[in-house]
C-alpha cells in the first residue's frame, strides 16, 4: 500500500512539474518570425549589403535579444537593445560585406531571454554576390597614383 501511496505521490508531483514548466513557457517571452532566412538574391558586387528580418513578441512578457552574432566577420548583426513588449515587432539588421564575389551561405545566431532550451535561434543568410565589374583593359589608377593593370 506504501508503495502505491508513494507512486501516486511522484506521479503528481511530475504532473505539476511540467506544467509548471510548460505555463513558464506559454506565459514568457517568445520570438516569432517569419521566415527563418534572409535572401538577399543577386546582388551587385559592392552593392548594398544591409538587410532587415523581422519578429514579433508573441509571448506574456518583455523579449530581450541578448546577443546576436554572424557565422564570419562578413556578416555582421545589429539588434534592439530594449526589450520588445507583448504584441510588438522588432528588427535585426544584417549587413553583409557584398565584395566578396559568389554565393552567400551564412547564418546569424540569435539568443533571447526565451526560456532555456527555445532561447536561441539560427536565422540562415542566403544569396550571391555577383562579380566585380570588368575594366576591360582600362588602366585603373589607385589612391597611390599608381597604374594598376598594365
Amino acid at each position: 500500500m506504501k508503495k502505491i501511496a508513494l507512486l501516486i505521490g511522484f506521479v503528481t508531483v511530475g504532473f505539476a512539474a511540467s506544467t509548471q514548466v510548460s505555463a513558464q513557457a506559454v506565459l514568457g517571452p517568445k520570438i516569432t518570425f517569419d521566415q527563418d532566412f534572409v535572401d538577399y538574391g543577386d546582388v551587385e558586387f559592392s552593392g548594398n549589403g544591409e538587410r532587415v528580418w523581422k519578429f514579433k513578441n508573441t509571448g506574456k512578457e518583455p523579449l530581450m535579444i541578448t546577443n546576436a552574432k554572424g557565422s564570419c566577420g562578413c556578416t555582421v548583426p545589429t539588434y534592439p537593445k530594449e526589450a520588445i513588449m507583448p504584441g510588438k515587432t522588432g528588427e535585426i539588421t544584417i549587413k553583409y560585406d557584398t565584395k566578396r564575389p559568389g554565393p552567400i551561405a551564412k547564418t546569424v545566431t540569435i539568443t533571447t531571454n526565451e526560456p532555456e532550451g527555445s532561447n536561441t535561434h539560427v536565422i540562415k543568410v542566403k544569396g550571391n554576390v555577383k562579380d566585380a565589374p570588368s575594366n576591360n583593359g582600362v588602366p585603373v589608377k589607385e589612391q597611390g597614383g599608381a597604374p594598376v593593370g598594365m
